[in-house]
C-alpha cells in the first residue's frame, strides 16, 4: 500500500511540474488561418498585429489598432478573430476576405469611364489590386465578367440587387457570363458567351431573378440542340422573344 501511495504522488508531482512549466512560459505561438484572403498581404498585417500585442499582452490594443488603421479595409478583410489563451501562450488569427464576382467599369453620365474596381460578395468596390493578389496565389481561377454601371447607380439599392442577383448564380451559368450592363434607364442586359458564341439576354427594369431562371432554362435547351440565339428579349416577363 504504501508503495501505491509513493506512485500516485510521483505522478501527481510530475504533472503539477509539466503544467507549471507550460504555464509560466515566456514565449508567445501564433496560428493564422488566411481563408479566403490573399495570404502575403494578410501575412503582413498578422505581422503588425502581433508587434502590437507583444507590447503589452492586450487583445485591446490589437482591435484599437484595427480600427484606428482602417485594417479592415486596407487588408480586404471581411470578418476577422483573435483569440488569447494564456495557459498554452497561443495567439490565433483568423482572417476572410469576399468573394470578387466582376470586374467594373463605373462610367459618368457622358459615357466617359470614372474608374474601375472589383465587385465583391458583400456589395462593396474594391481596387483591382485584391483581383490581382488573389491571382497570383492562384485563389480566383478563370476570367471574371465585366459589369458596366454608372457612377450615378452605385452604392443605390441596384448596386446590391446586382450583388445580390450574382450571389445567387451557380457556377455553370456564371461561366457562360461574359459582360453585364445596366444603362441610365435602370435596364439590364447581360452578354453570354457560349462556344465563343456571343448571345444578348436583355432582361429590363424588373423581376430579374425569375428572367435570369428563365434565361438559363432556355440557354441549357438551345445548347442541346447546338444552336445559341443571338438575341433572348425578357423585357416583358410574360412573353419571351428569340432571335437567331
Amino acid at each position: 500500500m504504501k508503495i501505491s501511495i509513493i506512485l500516485v504522488g510521483a505522478l501527481l508531482s510530475i504533472n503539477s511540474f509539466a503544467i507549471s512549466k507550460k504555464y509560466f512560459q515566456t514565449n508567445v505561438h501564433y496560428r493564422t488561418v488566411f481563408g479566403s484572403c490573399p495570404a502575403k498581404a494578410v501575412g503582413r498585417l498578422t505581422l503588425g498585429l502581433i508587434k502590437e500585442f507583444e507590447k503589452n499582452k492586450s487583445l485591446l490594443d490589437v482591435k484599437k489598432k484595427i480600427v484606428k488603421e482602417k485594417l479592415e479595409d486596407k487588408y480586404y478583410l471581411s470578418t476577422y478573430k483573435i483569440d488569447y489563451n494564456p495557459l498554452n501562450k497561443l495567439l490565433k488569427f483568423q482572417f476572410d476576405c469576399p468573394k470578387p464576382l466582376m470586374r467594373v467599369q463605373i462610367y459618368k453620365d457622358d459615357g466617359e469611364e470614372f474608374y474601375t474596381a472589383i465587385l465583391v460578395d458583400n456589395g462593396k468596390l474594391y481596387d483591382p489590386t485584391y483581383e490581382v493578389l488573389l491571382r497570383s496565389e492562384k485563389k480566383i481561377v478563370g476570367e471574371l465578367p465585366h459589369m458596366a454601371i454608372p457612377a450615378s447607380l452605385i452604392n443605390t439599392d441596384l448596386h446590391m440587387r446586382i450583388t445580390s442577383l450574382f450571389n445567387t448564380f451557380e457556377g455553370k451559368f456564371i461561366k457562360r457570363i461574359s459582360e453585364v450592363i445596366l444603362n441610365e434607364k435602370k435596364e439590364l442586359t447581360i452578354i453570354l458567351s457560349i462556344g465563343r458564341k456571343p448571345s444578348s439576354a436583355f432582361l429590363g427594369h424588373d423581376y430579374w431573378n425569375e428572367k435570369i431562371a428563365k434565361l438559363d432554362e432556355i440557354v441549357n435547351y438551345m445548347n442541346k440542340k447546338k444552336t445559341i440565339p443571338t438575341v433572348i428579349n425578357l423585357t416583358n416577363s410574360k412573353k419571351v422573344i428569340i432571335k437567331f
